[in-house]
């Protein structure tokens, strides 16, 4: 983990669907949301834990993408490494079962570990008056340890609330939902780290 560097890491399976798309939301909050100086010290990756290396988005998230603002032809698969892990401030994960493959390489990371929708879901829990407008990359760090602090007061009924469902070799209205359940939450994720 650099000092002067705060960086996302976003983790699905194939790195095709779920992980570039939230990669590309975040990195446009980045740029829209922070100063520049800012801005130029914040570093989002994203990876997948059965990555097809090197393989472009699926057409239907590219699709998604693209509607969105983005530009998914410069995504490629990348297949999650320890180092990844190990260098991340903030893992972000598309469900449960990412975050228990995750914690088995490097346990330690479970402090600064989420699935996106879990993220989404606790950070409602802050009062406006326990995040701050970041200035500083140490700013960020705090934000994602106010947030760990607060996992116990946002308890969910059902635990599969907070997965994304993964749409690959899946219909179009499934990729639908997958983006239903993704985009809100990596906008309260954006609105809240970037506030």
């Amino acid at each position: 983990m650099s000092t002067d560097t705060f960086t996302i890491l976003v983790v699905c399976t194939g790195n095709v669907c779920r992980s570039p798309l939230a990669h590309q939301l975040l990195a446009t909050a980045v740029t829209t949301r922070l100063s520049p100086e800012l801005a130029s010290a914040v570093a989002v990756h994203s990876a997948g834990t059965e990555a097809p290396v090197g393989a472009a988005m699926s057409a239907p998230a590219a699709a998604i993408s693209v509607r969105l603002g983005n530009d998914p032809t410069t995504h490629s698969a990348r297949q999650l490494q320890v180092s990844d892990i190990r260098s991340a401030d903030l893992i972000l994960v598309a469900s449960r079962r990412h975050r228990k493959e995750v914690a088995q390489l490097v346990p330690r990371a479970t402090r600064t570990m989420f699935t996106i929708r879990e993220f989404a879901r606790i950070a409602q829990t802050l009062d406006a008056d326990d995040i701050v407008a970041p200035s500083s990359v140490i700013d960020l760090r705090e934000t994602v340890a106010k947030v760990a602090a607060h996992r116990g007061y946002a308890p969910v009924d059902d635990a599969g609330l907070d997965d994304i469902v993964d749409p690959i070799g899946r219909s179009d209205r499934t990729y639908e939902r997958m983006a239903a359940e993704l985009v809100p939450s990596i906008a309260t994720v954006s609105a809240v780290l970037f506030r």
